[in-house]
């Protein structure tokens, strides 16, 4: 079985902006999907900064409040799919049939 959930597709998308991200992995902890994760690399305060895995995320905001640095993280949700509408019978109007 793969890591993803099966929820169905990602409905929100995350930018971090590594050089604000302080490495703390407050995001990474809070987030319910766990679609965070700290990177193997280090950015210019020398910590390793989160990063989105590119999948799973619901667009919930828990990393961006949780977060102590300002602007590191943004939240995007995603419009969601259109849903099918299932074809109403036809019933009663002009072209009814005759009883």
């Amino acid at each position: 079985m793969s890591g993803r959930s099966p929820v169905g597709p990602a409905r929100g998308n995350i930018t971090v902006d590594t050089e604000e991200c302080k490495g703390c992995g407050l995001c990474v902890e809070s987030c319910p999907p766990k679609c965070l994760e700290l990177t193997p690399e280090l950015n210019h305060y020398g910590v390793h900064p989160a990063r989105y895995t590119g999948h799973d995320c619901t667009g919930c905001g828990i990393c961006f409040y949780c977060c102590p640095e300002p602007g590191a993280i943004t939240v995007y949700r995603l419009a969601s799919p259109p849903k099918a509408v299932a074809p109403q019978p036809h019933t009663g109007g002009e072209h009814a049939a005759a009883v």
